[in-house]
């Protein structure tokens, strides 16, 4: 089922708009792609479990939600793009008929409107949807009425320093692109749509989500996989990437790798009264 959220035009969702169909063979199919994701997954299937309702934000063309749904999980998944939705529901109905999977299109500061779909067992958010949000506190606030005491939110945002990115473009000569994270803010733009991004710290979410949702725990995604734009000297180097994937599941926990990684993949708890 798809519906649709009636609001004013989200710059991110209008820009993703116009790359909605090609963004599966450009990153979702993409070797770096599938090695982030598969890294994302692990912790997913850890975190939710068949029979939970979870919410999706930022959901792009439902390959995250396809996953969770064959793990038994029932899914809200939002969007701020239209036409990512349009894919997701295409994608639903050829390869999923009978997933458990409700499409929508809203923006992640609107999910507020949603407290009449009761309350969910958990919230997910995947590769850096909620780092395009201008107030992250006031999501962090929406969450907080929506997800049952105990519940499990699993968020991936780009983190403010990837070791990956500097390297590489200050090989390439490029300084201002080699530290842009570190700012805490950029500009993004796909076409003429144009957004901010912003890079908050470990010590900004946990204020941010506070006091209702407590830190669990943080892995890094990408700490020695690249980040994806470069997937043109990944599929050169095949071999190369699959012992950078076999070095990022023995590393991303730790302490000081984890804070390096193209993302940072955190499970928050909602407290209990």
């Amino acid at each position: 089922m798809t519906s649709c959220f009636s609001g004013i035009a989200h710059p991110a969702g209008l820009a993703f708009d116009s790359i909605a169909e090609q963004y599966d063979d450009v990153f979702t199919h993409s070797l770096i792609g599938r090695a982030q994701r598969d890294a994302v997954w692990e912790v997913l299937r850890r975190t939710f479990h068949s029979g939970q309702q979870v919410l999706e934000l930022n959901c792009g063309t439902g390959e995250d939600a396809l996953f969770l749904s064959r793990l038994g999980v029932a899914v809200l998944a939002c969007d701020a793009s239209e036409r990512m939705i349009a894919v997701a529901a295409r994608r639903m109905a050829a390869e999923s008929r009978g997933a458990q999977v409700q499409l929508q299109v809203r923006p992640s500061e609107h999910i507020g409107g949603l407290w009449n779909a009761g309350l969910f067992d958990g919230a997910f958010s995947n590769f850096s949807g909620l780092n395009c949000v201008a107030d992250l506190p006031q999501v962090a606030g929406q969450l907080a009425g929506l997800i049952k005491p105990g519940g499990r939110l699993v968020l991936c945002l780009s983190s403010r320093v990837c070791l990956w990115e500097t390297v590489w473009y200050l090989l390439h000569g490029e300084p201002a692109r080699a530290f842009r994270r570190w700012r805490g803010t950029t500009t993004a733009s796909l076409g003429e749509n144009v957004w901010q991004v912003r890079y908050p710290t470990l010590r900004d979410i946990r204020r941010y989500f506070a006091p209702a949702f407590v830190l669990r725990s943080r892995t890094g995604i990408g700490v020695t996989v690249p980040p994806s734009y470069v997937e043109h000297v990944a599929r050169k180097h095949r071999k190369a990437l699959a012992c950078l994937e076999a070095l990022d599941r023995m590393i991303a926990g730790w302490p000081l790798s984890r804070a390096v990684g193209d993302h940072t993949l955190l499970v928050l708890e909602r407290r209990k009264p």
